[in-house]
């Protein structure tokens, strides 16, 4: 009797191992997904066009139900060869876009890529990439806030070119040179003839430590009036334990005055996230925040000294399933200048509450 459970059991083992076998073996390359976030933000200066300040881009509308990025991806990989292409719409596509032509508005990525190396993880890419600048992205599920930082918004979320790769055996180190259209460009500036440069390292060394090293080098306007910029974007995350996370970046830039100029006008931006995880569904996080661009380079006011303004917010997550996230955030924004409004009247203080519901599939 013993002999025939043995037997039944091995039999059992090979026909799922077979099963196994069969199901990895014909895993198609070919992989759709999908991403959706809901949100609905009140501004407590009531702009009259519904409109957040002119530096936001995302989560951008006032007192209403709107779809911040909405997007559907294939994905295609198979030996040396990948792809991508997402189709988006939303209101950060509205804002970040705004500059494209036609269907390019509502292209979230597209690219296609070659691996060089049998042996090593070594990639030629080209096509619109999300950015290689900052930790935070367009998909605010995969964010510690709820709504992205200053730096964030003012730096590129999308870019357009080719980039070279590289990505150690041991995954420790990635690498990447990068040849750009511009400035979050997909199309370059009309009259402009030149091409842009950057460059990322991220090193991890352990599961608890991320640090990273970005770039931009290059001109984002015709060349009648060409202005170099040079860019760098720094940061880290940390996950210090099992409850406590932490995210530290700074962007630091500057751009000629004029064509030809040895002058140049800077700005810099530190921020600081801190997020504690209550239990596997609840997180809370909190950001400090500080933005200078005196000159305008960036963020452009008019007022005696230019954007400096200093944010903080605090956030609640629940994540009701393992693709379905609740989020709650409050934040506020003091500005040097009265660059704000609150019913019409000029304000030093911006203060919003936002709250979204963001499913991926």
């Amino acid at each position: 009797m013993k002999k025939i459970a043995t037997a039944a059991f091995i039999a059992m083992v090979s026909l799922a191992q077979a099963q196994t076998d069969t199901a990895t073996t014909s895993e198609s390359p070919l992989k759709i997904t999908g991403y959706a976030e809901i949100y609905y933000l009140y501004d407590f200066g009531a702009p009259e066009n519904n409109i957040r300040p002119g530096f936001v881009y995302s989560h951008n509308r006032h007192n209403e139900v709107s779809l911040n990025l909405g997007f559907v991806k294939a994905n295609y990989e198979k030996g040396n060869v990948r792809a991508n292409l997402a189709i988006m719409a939303g209101t950060y596509g509205n804002a970040n876009l705004a500059t494209e032509e036609g269907i390019m508005k509502n292209i979230y990525e597209a690219n296609a890529g070659v691996k060089l190396s049998k042996t090593k993880n070594l990639w030629i890419d080209a096509g619109i990439f999300a950015s290689h600048i900052g930790f935070e992205s367009a998909i605010s599920k995969d964010c510690w806030a709820l709504t992205r930082s200053i730096q964030a918004d003012n730096s590129p979320y999308y870019e357009s070119g080719a980039k070279l790769s590289y990505t150690t055996d041991n995954g420790k180190w990635f690498v990447s040179g990068l040849v750009l259209n511009g400035w979050q460009r997909i199309k370059r500036v009309d009259g402009n003839k030149t091409l842009a440069f950057g460059h990322q390292v991220t090193y991890k060394p352990n599961a608890s430590i991320l640090l990273n090293s970005s770039s931009f080098i290059g001109n984002d306007k015709p060349d009648i009036d060409k202005r170099m910029r040079y860019f760098h974007n720094l940061y880290g995350v940390f996950q210090l334990n099992e409850k406590w996370g932490l995210t530290a970046g700074f962007d630091i830039g500057a751009e000629q005055k004029e064509k030809g100029s040895d002058s140049y006008n800077s700005w810099y931006s530190p921020v600081l996230i801190a997020r504690y995880k209550v239990s596997d569904k609840i997180h809370i996080a909190a950001r400090g925040e500080y933005y200078a661009d005196k000159n305008g380079v960036i963020i452009a006011t008019d007022t005696p000294n230019g954007f400096k303004t200093f944010g903080y917010s605090v956030n609640f997550d629940y994540n009701i399933y393992d693709n379905v996230v609740w989020r709650v955030e409050a934040r506020n924004l003091s500005s040097k200048d009265e660059i704000f409004t609150e019913n019409g009247n000029p304000t030093k203080q911006n203060f919003a509450a936002a709250t979204s519901l963001a499913i991926s599939f």
